[in-house]
């Protein structure tokens, strides 16, 4: 149950007071802010915790029953859903945004050209990754601090919202300050340390569903960064583990429209780590679309063949052009 206190009358003082008469019937609660409204998080429905809070229901604004255990994900809470809007890159809500851009940042020249291409076929946001979590520990890494000032002069010089992975609760103050979006990558998905310094930030967070992850724990980890009081939060469905070995992951389309109706958080599916392979990033993309997606994140890369880190599914910036039309023509077809 969500518990929503007047906002001009919920001090720290009467929010502790609220959660430690709850606490006393043994119901757990949990006082953050959703967005600018000050909210308390109770284990327990309106049965058992209203007569609870009678003497204070003059200073109780709402209380909305949930049934999912990610109380704050629920679509209940936000029927019309949330909007993200950075710069000129906005999902929820109706928009569509689209983030591109090579795997890893290599260069500053790769870097700018890349971002100069990708935003002419249709980006509004740039990715690259300047700290990369790589299956061998032989593999190149990223540029790190060097990497995030080349994304920062990107952004200066294009005008592109810049979407970025931090592994660490240090790195995610570090990227921060030089990117517009941090990325959590599938594989700290569940790394709740990490979800819980997303909370605390006040800055917009892509947050990847892990490739063993069930919807329901990855709502879960959505669940510790609102949690944190931090409410920008953009889901990312990027193909899970599975018994075929065809492609890269398996991408469960299903899993959009079924998101779409169980949280009020934007939606965007990564073709790209989904497929493994270039040639089928556009037809995944357009299946994406077809099914409710608020946005895509596709990799592409100048020089895919002498790519660093993913070439082999990157896209062309002539190839990303094309396949953003398409995407466009879906959509409108389905207006």
């Amino acid at each position: 149950m969500l518990i929503y206190p007047a906002a001009d009358k919920c001090t720290d003082k009467f929010a502790a007071e609220i959660t430690a008469l709850l606490a006393r019937s043994d119901i757990r609660c949990h006082y953050t802010r959703f967005g600018e409204r000050p909210v308390i998080v109770a284990d327990d429905k309106s049965a058992a915790v209203l007569p609870i809070l009678q003497p204070y229901r003059e200073t109780i604004e709402e209380t909305v029953d949930v049934d999912e255990p990610y109380q704050l994900a629920s679509k209940r809470v936000r029927p019309n859903g949330t909007v993200i809007h950075i710069r000129d890159f906005i999902v929820g809500g109706g928009h569509f945004g689209i983030i591109a851009g090579p795997c890893t940042i290599e260069t500053e020249s790769q870097v700018l050209t890349a971002a100069e291409l990708v935003k002419k076929g249709g980006a509004t946001a740039l990715r690259g990754g300047a700290f990369k979590p790589r299956t061998s520990p032989y593999a190149f890494q990223g540029l790190k601090l060097a990497g995030l000032k080349i994304l920062q002069k990107a952004a200066k010089e294009t005008g592109l919202a810049t979407v970025t992975e931090a592994m660490s609760s240090e790195e995610v103050k570090l990227v921060a300050e030089y990117a517009d979006v941090v990325q959590i990558g599938t594989r700290n998905a569940q790394n709740y340390r990490l979800l819980e310094t997303c909370g605390e930030m006040r800055i917009p967070i892509l947050l990847k569903r892990g490739y063993s992850c069930s919807l329901d724990e990855f709502l879960m980890s959505a669940e510790y960064i609102l949690a944190g009081g931090n409410d920008q939060v953009i889901l990312c469905e990027r193909g899970i583990r599975t018994f075929e070995n065809y492609i890269r992951y398996t991408l469960p389309i299903a899993a959009v429209p079924m998101l779409k109706t169980a949280t009020h958080l934007p939606l965007v599916v990564d073709p790209s780590h989904a497929a493994g392979r270039a040639d089928l990033v556009p037809s995944l993309s357009f299946a994406a679309v077809a099914a409710g997606s608020d946005g895509l994140l596709v990799e592409v890369h100048p020089d895919p063949k002498h790519a660093l880190c993913d070439g082999r599914q990157s896209l062309t910036p002539e190839e990303f052009a094309v396949m953003t039309e398409k995407c466009r023509k879906i959509r409108t077809a389905l207006q």
